[in-house]
């Protein structure tokens, strides 16, 4: 494989046909890092490239307003109060009121159709270190993508993980919204009414285990209960709250920053030995000093090279991503940048999730495989929904999963099972028309390994047969670089 797709393959989504190949590699992927991120799109499956209506891109006032909406609805659906408690009805409610299918196939677009593909990368990766989704939180997942992640890289990490804990979608996801403090006025208030109320410590351990310095940091449980004191009051219900009993609770309506004083706990918290003082600025004095403890460089520095340079990375390329971590105070561009500048250096492969793998051969072949956004409610013939295509390809970022996410390692995707739906993912793509579907072509592009062309033709005339076979090659899935 030549140059420009190695690269391409390691720390973006490959070229689309029409794209011109950079003579300087290094240069294009560190200017992909300032690329605009338009959302681009189609408004059906064969229409062309657009930029995604704005109608279609609701802020958080808007989808907090929808979810009330649709709770509201589905309340008096369940009454059966007449107009409400048809399936029409309901589906309508959906329709109007429902975002995440929309937001899954928005992706799908940018992914297929932007021009940011490093940045994309980017997104897809640190939305997989804070993970969320879920039932409710994955309508509002999307807005923490675009505002709390990619709106972050020209920051710090520690600007994005506070940004990301505060997020709605995160608190809702791990139920801290409904977390109160042991000693705290609204616990007190609950119990006089025999009422259950107290802290829930979800978000307080992944913030110490999976976001910032991990086990290693030798945390222990009062420092787990402790992070989540400081973190609780953070979080509103959207669903039914009006604005009164918004400024009531919180003094705000901004739900991307609800802090309920009667809910918080009074008093200093002590995490890792460092003394969090009481209050809303409480949180943002724990994430700093979490975003730049050793720990986390640490910890960050070896999922960043093991998820863009090498399945197993070297200590040399952690420690140079640590490196400028360090000397950069977090700077997310000079994080991304050492990234860049270890994957090009290490011309050891990188194998690719199987999201990834479905984005870069949409790319490569110029396939028209999603939807457009005019038709996420119609059934098409040869057209799979955008949700079942991730829940087939083993990953969705609006679904309930594990907590770490899922894995950077090859191992974790090697099944026969998965190996075997790649297979189907690529004959659908064949069959679905249009693209480039001429294994020649395709190779010729790329520069592919006398060991993949031998592969190809040893499979006889079958056209389609190549096909799928050179989109399921070990270079293709980023197992071999010649």
């Amino acid at each position: 494989m030549n140059e420009q797709f190695r690269i391409a393959q390691k720390l973006g989504l490959m070229f689309r046909p029409e794209e011109t190949l950079p003579e300087d590699i290094k240069f294009w992927a560190i200017k992909q890092l300032k690329a605009p991120s338009p959302v681009l799109g189609t408004e059906t499956v064969h229409s062309e490239i657009k930029p995604w209506p704005k109608s279609l891109q609701p802020n958080l006032d808007e989808r907090a307003e929808m979810m009330r909406l649709h709770w509201e609805n589905t309340k008096k659906r369940r009454q059966k109060i007449k107009g409400f408690d048809t399936e029409a009805a309901r589906q309508a409610n959906d329709r109007e009121n429902r975002m995440h299918k929309k937001d899954m196939l928005k992706f799908a677009h940018q992914n297929a159709y932007g021009s940011d593909q490093v940045r994309q990368r980017l997104v897809s990766f640190w939305t997989n270190h804070f993970t969320m989704g879920g039932f409710e939180s994955r309508e509002l997942s999307s807005h923490a993508m675009e505002e709390g992640i990619l709106a972050s890289f020209d920051d710090s990490f520690s600007d994005m993980l506070y940004k990301a804990t505060t997020h709605p979608a995160m608190l809702m996801y791990l139920d801290n919204h409904i977390s109160a403090g042991p000693n705290s006025n609204h616990v007190r208030w609950a119990r006089s009414r025999n009422e259950q109320a107290g802290l829930n410590d979800n978000l307080g351990r992944e913030l110490l285990e999976l976001h910032t310095v991990s086990p290693s940091a030798n945390y222990t449980e009062d420092d787990i209960r402790d992070a989540a004191k400081v973190l609780a009051g953070w979080g509103m219900d959207v669903q039914g709250n009006d604005i009164q009993n918004l400024l009531e609770q919180a003094g705000t309506i901004n739900h991307w920053d609800m802090y309920k004083k009667n809910w918080a706990e009074p008093g200093s918290k002590v995490v890792l030995g460092k003394t969090i003082y009481q209050g809303k600025q409480g949180l943002r004095q724990l994430t700093d000093f979490l975003a730049n403890h050793e720990h986390t460089i640490t910890h960050l520095s070896f999922k960043l090279a093991e998820h863009f340079v090498s399945d197993e990375p070297k200590q040399s390329d952690v420690d140079y991503i640590a490196s400028a971590w360090r000397k950069n105070n977090g700077s997310l561009e000079s994080i991304h940048t050492a990234v860049i500048e270890r994957a090009i250096e290490s011309k050891e492969p990188k194998f690719q999730w199987p999201m990834t793998w479905l984005f870069q051969v949409v790319r490569l072949t110029d396939s028209r495989y999603f939807k457009g956004w005019s038709e996420v409610d119609t059934y098409l013939d040869r057209t799979m929904e955008t949700r079942r295509i991730f829940e087939e390809l083993g990953q969705s970022f609006w679904v309930q999963r594990q907590p770490n996410g899922y894995s950077s390692k090859k191992e974790d995707w090697m099944s026969g099972e998965m190996f075997e739906r790649r297979i189907r993912f690529s004959e659908s793509i064949y069959n679905s028309g249009g693209g480039i579907t001429e294994p020649e072509v395709i190779m010729d592009r790329i520069g592919a390994s006398k060991e993949t062309r031998n592969l190809i033709t040893s499979l006889g005339s079958s056209r389609k047969n190549q096909f799928i076979a050179l989109m399921c090659s070990p270079e293709l899935m980023g197992l071999e670089h010649a």
